[in-house]
């Protein structure tokens, strides 16, 4: 076979030369460096002739590291060379005309001054890196409130799930039955996860998240004030369908949101979790806020009727303000709620894939 030579293309930074040789299927590469400072390239692949031998040198315009690495693909092979000092170069080799095989590699091309850009917004990358990393080692407890995140996280998946399939499987089994009965089946578990929810609140004003404090005290308030006021307080709203609704829809948002901050605490990731995590509340957290609203509604006459919670005002005024009053303005205030929250979760959304596809390109 006739000895040939492969197109070149190259480009450079202040620290390295990069060249890329057009020679698919490479097989028995000899990349070395020669004394002379030159660069020596043999091997067989198909290039621009076909299946041939091709080869090539170069010898460089300043001195240049011995190491050499290199990777072979089946499109190309991919060369990057060490300078030894730290300069941008004018040209390539040392003769001053180019040879013909040689090419700027116009995919990796940068001029002098979008490469010191480069180079100095690499350098910003690693101090900062560098500071979190330091502020990570200050922080000497911080295993401690990754272990108590974890658990606080567990314990709240386990108590959710047990819930939602507790409920999916008596569905199954009585049907519309299941409807009347969640509340005396299902109340101390959501008594218990509920009650721990208040941790959420306390955790951002303490540090320990850096999730903001108004939208998970409006979640979590909102939600005890249906459990605990709504359902707890009144018998006659605990046999309602509602209840099912209300219940299963928070379990549903939760047992996906609580594996995904465990997965968190451990530094890892699970993508559809990710995907779930970010996506299921769209649908979910309007139709929770619906069955919500529909248990306030409900419990209107039932206040009014009992008197329950009613605030005594003097005799000239009436026996007493009902608090069903207090349940229309709670009602409003749902909505929102509702508003705040979801504009919040949407940002968290979109704040998450866009610095995915950041990382991706």
């Amino acid at each position: 076979m006739q000895i040939l030579t492969p197109h070149v293309f190259w480009a450079q930074r202040h620290g390295e030369i990069l060249l890329r040789v057009e020679l698919s299927d490479a097989k028995n590469l000899d990349i070395s460096l020669q004394e002379n400072n030159t660069l020596q390239f043999r091997a067989q692949g198909h290039g621009a002739k076909g299946d041939n031998d091709y080869e090539f040198s170069l010898e460089f315009l300043e001195p240049v590291r011995p190491e050499i690495n290199h990777r072979s693909t089946q499109r190309q092979v991919d060369i990057k060379i060490r300078k030894q000092e730290e300069r941008w170069w004018d040209r390539l080799t040392l003769q001053e005309k180019k040879p013909l095989f040689l090419a700027p590699d116009f995919d990796r091309w940068l001029d002098e001054s979008d490469a010191e850009m480069e180079l100095q917004a690499k350098e910003e990358e690693k101090l900062n890196k560098l500071s979190v990393d330091m502020r990570v080692r200050k922080d000497h407890y911080l295993g401690l409130k990754r272990g108590y995140l974890f658990m606080y996280n567990l314990v709240q998946f386990l108590g959710f799930s047990w819930i939602f399939v507790n409920m999916t499987v008596r569905l199954f089994i009585l049907g519309q039955d299941s409807f009347y009965d969640t509340f005396h089946t299902m109340a101390d578990m959501m008594y218990f996860c509920q009650m721990m929810a208040v941790l959420e609140v306390i955790n951002p004003l303490l540090g320990l998240v850096k999730t903001g404090f108004f939208p998970a005290m409006i979640q979590v308030t909102g939600r005890n004030v249906i459990l605990f006021v709504i359902f707890g307080s009144l018998e006659e709203m605990q046999n309602k369908p509602v209840v099912f609704f209300v219940f299963y829809l928070w379990s549903t948002i939760e047992i996906f949101r609580y594996p995904f901050y465990m997965l968190a605490c451990l530094g890892s990731e699970w993508k559809l979790l990710t995907w779930l995590r970010y996506s299921i509340w769209i649908p979910l957290y309007p139709l929770g806020v619906i069955a919500e609203a529909v248990a306030v509604i409900q419990s209107l006459p039932v206040f009014d009727e009992t008197r329950l919670f009613s605030l005594p005002l003097p005799a000239m005024l009436g026996h007493s303000l009902s608090f069903s009053y207090t349940l229309q303005i709670f009602l409003v205030l749902m909505f929102l709620g509702l508003f705040i929250n979801y504009r919040h979760l949407y940002k968290q959304r979109r704040r998450r894939y866009r610095s995915r596809k950041r990382k991706v390109h």
